[in-house]
């Protein structure tokens, strides 16, 4: 089911950019916001915004999903793994940042801004998901033992989509990120990093407990992936790009083999 939403965010994606690839020069004339970050800001001091860039990022990030929930599938297939269902979570979370798209499609069509503020909070329903299951990741990893899956999943849905409801979006302002610019961003920043940080150390908590250097390894993993994911949600520049990619890809290896490699004989 989620393999098949990741495809249709990429096939959304690839139709938008028909439409909005032409636009980009004009939009970028009237950007005034760029995204927070501090690897964002250490490039944002050289480099020019590029909205083509962002427009890159939002395809490869569905694509990602997509790569990754297939291959969870066929090497997890046969494994119990409670984690790994966390991880296939945490990639899928990524698909819907296509929706970001829906900003320059409002600049060739006249669309009502509740189409924006909908894109808005999807984006950040998928944004805390993400890594709120990397989390229920980790503490399943510390030894915790949920006698029923889905009641995991619901709580990670309902904190999720009670944090997207209660932002506060402007649909009027937007920064180079083609993000929506939303109240409170301090606060629930740190909220996010916060979280992030607790994930990671959950992980090398475990490794300590049960004794194995993979969790470590898979907490590193952990880390890398959320700090990907960071550069790739805020950059708006080409240079963002590789880094990104690059961390988000290999920290979910680390996470899948290491795990995979756990499971194997179980």
């Amino acid at each position: 089911m989620i393999f098949v939403l990741a495809a249709i965010c990429l096939l959304i994606g690839i139709v938008a950019s028909i439409e909005t690839v032409p636009v980009y020069n004009s939009m970028e004339a009237e950007v005034t916001l760029r995204p927070g970050g501090f690897f964002q800001a250490l490039l944002g001091r050289h480099f020019e915004t590029r909205l083509l860039a962002v427009n890159i990022i939002v395809l490869l990030l569905a694509l990602y999903s997509i790569a990754s929930i297939a291959l969870i599938y066929f090497y997890f297939e046969k494994t119990q793994s409670l984690e790994i269902f966390f991880v296939a979570f945490f990639a899928a979370s990524l698909a819907p940042e296509v929706l970001r798209l829906v900003l320059p499609i409002g600049q060739v069509y006249e669309i009502p801004s509740l189409y924006l503020l909908m894109a808005s909070r999807i984006i950040l329903f998928g944004r805390y998901f993400g890594t709120f299951s990397l989390f229920a990741a980790s503490v399943h990893a510390a030894g915790y033992q949920s006698q029923q899956q889905r009641n995991t999943i619901l709580v990670l849905v309902a904190t999720s989509l009670f944090i997207a409801l209660s932002i506060p979006v402007d649909t009027q302002t937007w920064d180079s990120s083609l993000t929506m610019i939303s109240g409170y961003a301090s606060m629930f920043r740190l909220i996010e990093l916060v979280a992030i940080a607790i994930t990671a150390i959950t992980f090398f908590i475990a490794s300590w407990t049960r004794g194995s250097r993979e969790l470590m390894v898979i907490g590193a993993g952990s880390l890398l992936a959320l700090l990907g994911r960071d550069i790739l949600l805020r950059t708006d520049v080409w240079l963002g790009l590789p880094p990104g990619i690059l961390m988000l890809t290999g920290g979910t290896w680390l996470m899948c083999s290491r795990l995979h490699k756990i499971y194997l004989w179980l």
